[in-house]
């Protein structure tokens, strides 16, 4: 599960970093860079729901040591 949450994070910070590229700085919200936008910002909310699943499987891994 671990490898594949890195996997899953990795793949959406590439999206992320693509993306990037395709955002026109001088107008930002108009045509394909909305769409980039709106795709990097679903890669940051992939990111960070897979640090957060991280995080609750160590925690649950502790709970389980200790009953």
């Amino acid at each position: 599960m671990k490898i594949l949450t890195i996997i899953i994070s990795v793949i959406a910070l590439g999206l992320m970093i693509f993306n990037f590229t395709k955002v026109d700085f001088n107008a930002p919200l108009e045509g394909e860079s909305t769409i980039a936008l709106i795709t990097i910002v679903a890669s940051l909310c992939v990111i960070l729901m897979m640090a957060i699943l991280r995080t609750s499987k160590r925690i649950e891994q502790k709970v389980k040591e200790h009953k």
